[in-house]
């Protein structure tokens, strides 16, 4: 390199024109390596003995404090504003109004009335009415009555009948037995009711209100016709099977439950009788008899049959 020339990567360029003068590169030889010089020996280390070697002792520097760097601030340049490109007096924007969005609001839940299902409500409707129902005249009302039972009636078809020729011995002999049968019913049934047709018909004959018991005690039948006299009528009961016997009377009186005790019980017995209550009636039994009243009727029951309380309190409630 001279005063005109300089050497730049290893070319020379002039000083005065900058072209290339001519280049200056070292030209490498290849050489062949062998092992043994790719093999380096070891090297010695080559660190210093530290006992002979000394750092230098460094002064203590006081701390110097930098000036305050003052930036500089370069005022900006006003830009002159572009000029606005120029419009066609008849061209205009077309302003596109975009929806604003709101804000979601939540909705609210407000109460709900009940509501009442028409078919409740027309149920309703039709209850509230009043019914008003149709008073049918007697007459067709029968009609009807007659029509369902008619209706309901099963449908028979009616079979001829063959009318059999009876001849009049076979009539005749019929109607006897026919008559026959209802003389022997009917006499089985005044038999039966003769004790109260004969005590009617001693009442009415007495005048006074007389009946006929409808309790007899076991072993015991009517025995002859009822008795009767003026106001008084008398009925006997007979044992089957022995010579048991009671009399039942009645006749009018005006004693009350008090006077039979004082005049008809007490003269005959004392203090000697029970009083027993039943069905409203006050009855006074002793040794076997008895006797109470009841609607001015004085009824007395004697004799020597061997009758139970509960007995004689069957005979007073069934007159």
């Amino acid at each position: 390199m001279t005063e005109k020339t300089v050497v730049i990567n290893g070319m020379v360029y002039d000083r005065r024109t900058g072209l290339p003068v001519r280049i200056d590169r070292a030209t490498s030889l290849s050489r062949a390596k062998t092992a043994h010089a790719v093999h380096s020996p070891l090297q010695k280390s080559r660190t210093l003995h530290r006992k002979y070697v000394h750092l230098e002792k460094k002064q203590p520097t006081t701390p110097q404090h930098a000036p305050a760097a003052t930036a500089m601030i370069s005022a900006h340049k006003k830009i002159a504003p572009a000029a606005m490109a120029t419009k066609h007096p008849d061209v205009h924007r077309i302003q596109v109004k975009r929806p604003i969005a709101q804000p979601s609001r939540k909705p609210v839940m407000q109460d709900i009335a009940p509501v009442a299902h028409h078919l409740v409500k027309k149920a309703e409707q039709h209850m509230a009415k009043p019914v008003t129902r149709e008073i049918k005249p007697s007459h067709i009302l029968k009609k009807e009555a007659l029509h369902q039972a008619t209706a309901a009636m099963p449908t028979t078809r009616a079979k001829d009948v063959k009318q059999k020729h009876t001849s009049p011995r076979r009539r005749s002999l019929s109607i006897a037995s026919a008559a026959l049968a209802l003389i022997l019913l009917g006499g089985y049934f005044t038999y039966l009711n003769m004790p109260s047709l004969s005590t009617r018909v001693a009442a009415s004959q007495a005048g006074i209100n007389a009946g006929y018991p409808a309790y007899q005690p076991s072993g015991y039948s009517l025995s002859g016709p009822v008795a009767y006299q003026q106001g008084n009528v008398s009925m006997k009961f007979a044992a089957n099977a022995g010579p048991q016997s009671f009399t039942i009377s009645q006749s009018k009186s005006g004693w009350d439950s008090s006077a039979v005790r004082e005049n008809y019980i007490a003269p005959k017995v004392g203090d000697n009788y029970t009083t027993n209550s039943v069905d409203g009636l006050t009855i006074y039994t002793y040794q076997g008899n008895a006797a109470w009243v009841n609607k001015g009727i004085l009824y007395t029951i004697t004799g020597n049959a061997p009758l139970s309380t509960e007995q004689i309190e069957h005979i007073a409630t069934s007159i």
